[in-house]
């Protein structure tokens, strides 16, 4: 349902890290229906070159997707450089790129944790601070809205470079919320509960068995509708909340507050069911390196 007037962004840049997919589409897509120019990136030039002309053939405003792996601050800095000489600064951006998977935290190895603080702590980071930047330089007033977890406030066991680097985002929010807000730069944070999409449910619910149907535990009864996290994100990002900032928004129908909303249950897994999981996780990892650079 949409909730907001018709050409609400109009004039407004805005910028989607992981928008090839998943969550970062469905933003995308709200925000260019409303009509914004969006850009899109990710770390594989098929997947956000064709989300763009998808967007941009049905909403008729301007949609672009660049390749971009925004674990390298200057692969980050050559595409906000291009961004802004493709018409101008942007206003607006969403740091949704993620990378995630379940597994004992004892059998973690450094490349496994690096495979996500890089992408989800450092590359946020990044492309935060070269917006920022250049919002600062040149005067314009920006809003960010960076996509969490629940995890920020109760931990994430089984999740914990996640829960690590999402949490070290929301006080990374806070911060430049106070440290950028003379600059007329807002910074907030949305954490979702259970929204099912294909690359998060195959490396944090391969096994559904494993871990129960999230919205059956839901007091809600169910789990989460791709227009009610579009509606969240794009009043955060609208002029109309301007004197909102530095706050993180849990839109998962109570479920962390009634349950915790983790992965504690998985305590009860034995070897055999934990290398099912990592089998099905890493044969999802293959998938998308096929893709990449395509």
């Amino acid at each position: 349902m949409n909730m907001f007037r018709d050409g609400l962004f109009a004039g407004k840049r805005i910028l989607v890290t992981g928008g090839g997919t998943g969550l970062g589409e469905v933003m995308a897509e709200a925000y260019a229906k409303l009509g914004a120019a969006v850009y899109i990136c990710g770390r594989r030039a098929s997947v956000v070159e064709e989300t763009a002309k998808r967007i941009s053939a049905e909403t008729g405003s301007q949609v672009k997707g660049v390749a971009c792996d925004i674990r390298g601050p200057e692969a980050v800095d050559e595409m906000i450089s291009q961004i802004w000489s493709d018409g101008g600064a942007l206003t607006g951006l969403v740091n949704n790129a993620a990378a995630n998977f379940i597994s004992p935290t004892k059998d973690l190895s450094p490349r496994g944790f690096n495979a996500i603080s890089d992408i989800v702590f450092r590359g946020t980071f990044y492309v935060t601070l070269a917006c920022g930047k250049r919002w600062i330089e040149c005067g314009t007033r920006a809003s960010v809205i960076s996509i969490l977890t629940t995890w920020i406030w109760n931990g994430g066991p089984y999740t914990v470079p996640s829960a690590m680097s999402k949490a070290g985002l929301n006080i990374m929010t806070k911060s430049l919320a106070v440290e950028w807000a003379p600059h007329g730069i807002r910074l907030n944070a949305i954490a979702p509960g259970p929204f099912p999409t294909k690359g998060a449910w195959e490396r944090l619910n391969p096994d559904v068995a494993a871990r129960g149907d999230s919205g059956a535990v839901n007091p809600m009864g169910r789990v989460g509708q791709m227009p009610e996290l579009a509606n969240l994100a794009i009043f955060l990002m609208a002029d109309g909340c301007d004197y909102l900032t530095g706050q993180t928004v849990a839109i998962d129908g109570g479920l962390h507050l009634a349950t915790g909303g983790n992965f504690a249950s998985l305590a009860k897994l034995g070897d055999s069911e934990w290398e099912r999981i990592r089998a099905a996780i890493r044969s999802a990892n293959e998938k998308d390196k096929s893709q990449r650079g395509a």
